[in-house]
């Protein structure tokens, strides 16, 4: 069973959204292992499209149903359109982070079901891993439970269980926000479900993240996207840095790219009221 919420005027174009994070999250902002922080954030657009936002299985509120692939969660993207839309109609498909590694393969295998591809904080390679790791050797002074090896190695790498990946992403929440709250950053924290046994555990081989997973590459295939795309990225993003969206705005034709100052990973909740209004002028081909 998926886990999902549909809202907004029955007969409008449809917004699928694809939350952050494989099978765990947690910023002082949100619960990024699920899909309520992009709901929230995208609820604003749903007095013109429908909204539709879901956990992907093994994470949040669906079943543990294996496999957890990359292409599997990519199968159950099209089964959703499938089943809300019909076999033709295309869908706007909205990934940020994680969930744009999924948004790309998405559009690259099902060109002709996305009428708009909306990316935030995401990466057209594991490439963003190595300047992820450089960035925060610049930034540890943030986050002083969080070394570098603990993001190589298990946020990059893999947890031996849920608990290890609880303190292990609690202790890498401050660097993922301008404006860091302790306080907001536990509670989120506490309210995170978290299936990284389920989904990260070393040596499964239908975990997220396996190889050849582990080296996914797009790059090659951006030219082959036909939606029209909108690509955000906060200027302080650590863990997709902004030359990660550079990549995909040059790579997909005639991609927008928008740079938002003074925010980090989660724009889309730190400026949110901007990125509203850039989605809507992104609607409206202005």
């Amino acid at each position: 069973m998926i886990d999902f919420i549909l809202i907004g005027p029955p007969d409008a174009p449809l917004i699928i959204t694809l939350h952050d994070d494989r099978g765990f999250g947690e910023s002082p902002f949100c619960n990024s292992g699920d899909h309520t922080s992009d709901f929230r954030a995208y609820t604003p657009l749903t007095s013109t499209h429908r909204l539709l936002s879901f956990d992907y299985r093994g994470h949040g509120q669906s079943l543990r149903t294996a496999p957890y692939a990359f292409q599997q969660l990519v199968d159950d993207i099209e089964a959703l359109r499938h089943h809300f839309l019909g076999p033709d109609p295309p869908a706007i498909i909205c990934g940020g982070s994680f969930g744009g590694f999924l948004a790309l393969q998405y559009a690259i295998q099902h060109a002709g079901k996305v009428s708009h591809l909306i990316l935030r904080g995401t990466a057209a390679s594991h490439h963003h891993e190595a300047e992820a790791l450089s960035t925060l050797q610049t930034r540890l002074h943030r986050a002083p439970s969080l070394s570098v090896s603990m993001l190589r190695d298990k946020i990059f790498g893999s947890f031996s269980s849920d608990i290890e990946c609880q303190l292990v992403m609690h202790a890498a929440a401050s660097p993922f926000s301008e404006t860091f709250d302790a306080d907001v950053a536990l509670r989120n924290g506490l309210g995170t479900v978290f299936h990284a046994e389920e989904a990260h555990k070393r040596g499964k081989t239908d975990a997220l993240y396996a190889e050849p997973e582990k080296r996914f590459d797009y790059r090659a295939q951006l030219g082959s996207i036909t939606a029209r795309s909108l690509v955000r990225v906060g200027e302080q993003d650590w863990i997709c840095p902004p030359a990660q969206s550079e990549t995909i705005a040059r790579g997909v034709p005639e991609a927008k790219l928008v740079v938002v100052a003074g925010a980090n990973h989660a724009v889309h909740l730190e400026r949110n009221e901007l990125v509203v209004w850039e989605i809507r002028a992104f609607f409206e081909g202005i």
